[in-house]
């Protein structure tokens, strides 16, 4: 009897994903053990976790009382410290000062959400700012877990190899900055609706994927770079209507729908940016403006990273940074070294951006260069009435012949096996040339 063949859609392989959540989880729980470790060995450098001032908007709160347990409300916000002061200052008063609009809203939104509702009952116990804090644990911690099984699931799709994927994610789960994705940092939401976003776009679910990617931007602000993919995947739509299918109209309408999608991701961005003008430079005369706030573009953002950090372009290649830059060596290293790497064994497809790519190895590429969705489930509900028909065909013919007293065994060679009779599906085939590709 003929076999199904296995799509190119096939799912992630279950066990490899249970795998990969125990080594996300041990991940953590390893990070958080060496945390605790550290801090009780060593004096952190940044001293700032103990400051909490009254918020602005109420300069005379009423007393809360004092925690049941205050060495355990004293262990966790210990741990606030550097960036996540200010996640967790906006998420207890939200939005006070200027420089505070560098911090993007989506995690002290999840901090304030959860601190006010699944762990609201820990206030009596650790006290209100540790609560918000083990909030922010909460949800970078498990952002991240969650992470971990999209990169597992995208990366089974771009390598075509489950076991390939299973180390890779294994490398991330275990990466030398892991630090940041278990601190109360926004790096674990921007990781996990960036990975996610990627994961469904490859799917062919845009809208979804949509969704994520343009959450990212409000996680971190090279979210709005993920533009980029949506870019990249019209760019290849649009040739391949335009000059392989002889599509002009098809062609305007992918570039249209592919600029609109891009430009939704930048919305959640760019409604922030306009939400820290009316709230710093709205209803205020000339003499009391920011500077920002008269220029023709006033992008708040990028005033606060120049004037409050320092930050802009070439700025941090200075000797003082040197330290960082050994530390981060080793990484760098191996990426720009796997870079050459892949530039030198493909360079074709570097330097045409996947124009001259092969039709297998674009079909490889999780359908990107194709303008239609694959419809795997009608394709396969052909193949199998297909396959009943000239297997009841076959069935005839072997009993007609049989009646007339030829060799049963002769009838079953004269006639082949299934796979000439069609069986064997144009996915095999497809499937068996990804992996070809992949080890050449």
């Amino acid at each position: 009897m003929p076999t199904p063949s296995k799509s190119l859609s096939e799912p992630p392989n279950n066990s490899h994903q249970t795998k990969v959540l125990k080594c996300a989880i041990l991940s953590r729980i390893l990070l958080l053990l060496l945390t605790l470790l550290w801090r009780t060995l060593l004096t952190p450098y940044d001293t700032s976790a103990p400051l909490n001032p009254p918020c602005l908007n109420h300069p005379s709160p009423s007393l809360s009382p004092r925690p049941l347990s205050p060495s355990l409300a004293s262990v966790i916000q210990n741990g606030v410290v550097w960036d996540s002061v200010y996640f967790v200052r906006i998420a207890q008063c939200g939005y006070e000062y200027e420089q505070s609009y560098a911090f993007l809203p989506l995690l002290p939104a999840c901090i304030f959400i959860l601190s006010r509702t699944v762990f609201a009952p820990l206030v009596w116990l650790i006290g209100d700012r540790a609560v918000l804090a083990f909030s922010g644990y909460v949800v970078s911690n498990v952002a991240f877990i969650l992470a971990a099984i999209y990169f597992y699931r995208l990366s089974v799709i771009v390598l075509k190899d489950p076991n390939v994927a299973l180390r890779a994610s294994v490398l991330f789960c275990f990466n030398p900055a892991s630090i940041f994705y278990s601190s109360i940092y926004s790096e674990s939401l921007y990781a996990l609706f960036s990975v996610g976003g990627l994961y469904y776009l490859q799917s062919n679910a845009d809208n979804i994927a949509l969704f994520w990617l343009a959450l990212s931007g409000l996680a971190r602000s090279n979210g709005v770079l993920n533009a980029g993919y949506y870019g990249f995947k019209t760019m290849h739509q649009a040739y391949d209507a335009a000059f392989l299918r002889k599509r002009s109209f098809l062609a305007l309408q992918i570039l249209l729908s592919g600029a609109l999608r891009s430009i939704c991701i930048f919305v959640p961005f760019i409604t922030f940016q306009a939400f820290g003008y009316y709230n710093i430079c709205l209803g205020r005369s000339s003499d009391e403006m920011r500077p920002w706030c008269k220029e023709k573009i006033p992008l708040l953002y990028n005033y606060i990273q120049s004037h409050y950090w320092g930050v802009g372009f070439l700025r941090y290649f200075q000797v003082k940074q040197l330290p960082n830059f050994l530390l981060a060596s080793p990484i760098l290293s191996l990426a720009v070294c796997s870079i050459i790497y892949y530039v030198k064994s493909r360079p074709e497809i570097v330097s045409s951006l996947g124009f001259q790519a092969s039709a297998e190895e674009k079909s490889c590429i999780a359908m990107i260069s194709s303008s239609e969705k694959p419809q795997i489930s009608n394709s396969s509900k052909i193949s199998k009435k297909y396959a009943s028909t000239r297997q009841e065909n076959h069935n005839l013919k072997l009993r007609k012949k049989m009646s007339q007293g030829a060799d049963p065994a002769e009838c079953i060679i004269d006639h082949g096996s299934s796979e000439n009779l069609g069986y064997t599906s144009a996915s095999n085939h497809q499937t068996s040339s990804c992996h070809a590709l992949q080890s050449s």
